[in-house]
């Protein structure tokens, strides 16, 4: 039996899948090939429509799945039953979606039509939408099975396919919806766990950031303007003089303000990856205790043993709002104990690397002095917690104040971690003190705040400076190798924020993004 369908026109290709969903004619029909009874099948290069599931998977009140690219209106038609279309099947149930509005809905599978979930669906039309490309999310139940078949419904879709790692943003990013560092803004908004840590990615995923790399950006090319106009033209007629010594002046400028960048004691990826505190002291002081304290459980085992802690316990706490890696190292004394002995090699090397470091000494066995395995040690940007005050008498209390202050110390408190006395005027002033350390937001305007977030700035930044220098050591005869020099400047401006092309950047950025994002 001939088929009735017309030849195809002349611009459907292998890469449409309505070319790909089509089923071929069988013999006898106008010539078209015979005998073949499947569909065309796509390779996932071929298919531009992504899906995934963009909630955390597992129980929970609403699961979102997210359907991008140029068949996410037919992933509606197919999928979707909404109440002008429900009880419909096939194409009697085929409608454009209208766009930017929930609607309650049946999800059905394209196949046998078994309704999956009664949820909501909104269509967002391109180039309105995240990806800048038509896209489709079904809002559904958060269960595993309701979850599990509706993705696997999805996969029976010949022309979709379930999307890599952060392939969403990088659509975002490469359709111009996001910057490469409001990319990287928004993963580190997604792994905020401290209020600090929220309002740097939040401005950063807002587009600050970009705008100054922007700025930056466009006073190199500025700069690199007057140098081209000059040689093209030379000063005279057409162009005035002191060009040259303008443009000079203006890279001095520049070379200033990314050194002050650079210049920030990194307090932007500090606060991105955690302020590293090393807690350190003699034996039984009760830096284990210590840590307990600030845990909030018994995450180090505390005895009255000296040297029971050998190796270095960290975790990661909030303290003043601030993202902090505590580390809790063996006792600091003489011993010959090799083990003990590595451990205390090793708690050394963490005090010296740490960015903050907090000694903790017993009251009554300071009365006489600092011992000597820690003098070299604290320095007056190390922090003092002096301990078991429940246990020394006043007289010695305050013996123990003068040796405190005659050492010269960020800050020393005294308190009883076994009774809690003391604490929390402890937590409330070194929280303080580090806020006042390392946040960025401390009577500080936003142009004030660190630019650099991610040791890759730091590293293209570096490189622009020397490029930058390097213009400004060129003598004026030789102003073409100079204005070479800025054009490089300005490339490696442009590689923070992506406006230059390079794929391995592009990939480290987005392969640590979730699926659904």
């Amino acid at each position: 039996m001939a088929c009735h369908h017309s030849l195809d026109p002349p611009f459907r290709t292998l890469h449409d899948p309505w070319y790909a969903r089509r089923r071929l004619c069988p013999s006898g029909s106008r010539g078209i090939l015979s005998g073949l009874q499947h569909e065309l099948v796509l390779s996932d290069a071929q298919k531009r429509t992504i899906y995934a599931l963009s909630t955390p998977p597992g129980k929970a009140g609403i699961a979102v799945i997210r359907i991008s690219g140029p068949d996410a209106s037919q992933v509606w038609k197919d999928m979707v039953s909404t109440g002008r279309s429900a009880g419909r099947k096939g194409k009697a149930r085929e409608h454009d979606p209208e766009p930017w509005k929930m609607h309650r809905c049946q999800v059905v599978h394209p196949i046998s039509e078994e309704s999956l979930d009664d949820g909501l669906a909104v269509f967002f039309k391109a180039p309105k939408s995240f990806t800048t490309e038509d896209v489709l999310e079904l809002h559904l139940h958060s269960g595993r099975a309701i979850i599990s078949s509706v993705l696997s419904a999805l996969s029976c879709l010949s022309y979709c396919r379930p999307a890599h790692n952060g392939e969403f943003t990088r659509r975002a990013f490469e359709g111009g919806r996001l910057d490469l560092t409001q990319v990287e803004g928004l993963k580190d908004l997604i792994d905020a766990e401290t209020e600090s840590q929220r309002k740097a990615a939040l401005r950063a995923a807002g587009g600050a950031a970009r705008s100054r790399f922007e700025h930056l950006r466009a006073e190199i090319i500025r700069c690199l303007a007057l140098v081209e106009a000059l040689i093209d033209f030379g000063e005279g007629e057409d162009i005035e003089e002191g060009v040259y010594d303008q443009a000079r002046e203006r890279v001095l400028e520049l070379a200033r303000t990314i050194q002050g960048h650079l210049s920030d004691n990194r307090r932007g990826e500090i606060i991105r990856s955690g302020i590293r505190l090393a807690i350190f002291g003699p034996p039984n002081a009760g830096k284990s205790s210590l840590l307990n304290f600030l845990a909030q459980r018994d995450a180090a085992i505390v005895t009255p043993v000296p040297g029971t802690t050998r190796d270095i316990l960290e975790l990661a706490l909030d303290i003043g709002g601030l993202p902090v890696i505590v580390a809790d190292t063996a006792g600091l004394r003489d011993t010959d104990d090799i083990v003990e002995r590595i451990g205390v090699e090793r708690a050394r090397q963490m005090v010296e690397a740490a960015d903050v470091s907090l000694c903790v000494l017993s009251l009554p066995e300071i009365v006489a002095g600092i011992p000597p395995s820690l003098e070299h040690l604290i320095t007056p940007r190390t922090f003092v917690l002096l301990n078991k005050l429940d246990l020394t008498p006043p007289a010695h209390i305050i013996s123990a104040r003068a040796v405190s202050d005659r050492i010269g110390t960020a800050g020393a408190w005294e308190v009883s971690l076994s009774t809690g006395q003391g604490t929390q005027a402890f937590l409330d002033g070194f929280g303080k003190a580090l806020r006042e350390q390392f946040d960025l937001f401390q009577e500080r305007g936003p142009l004030d705040d660190p630019l650099i977030t991610h040791s890759r700035h730091r590293v293209h930044l570096e490189s622009t400076l020397e490029f930058l220098r390097a213009f400004l050591d060129t003598a004026p005869e030789d102003i073409v190798l100079g204005a070479e020099e800025l054009r490089y400047a300005a490339q490696a401006v442009g590689k923070i924020s992506g406006l230059i092309d390079v794929e391995d950047v592009l990939d480290a950025v987005f392969r640590d993004f979730c699926i659904g994002k």
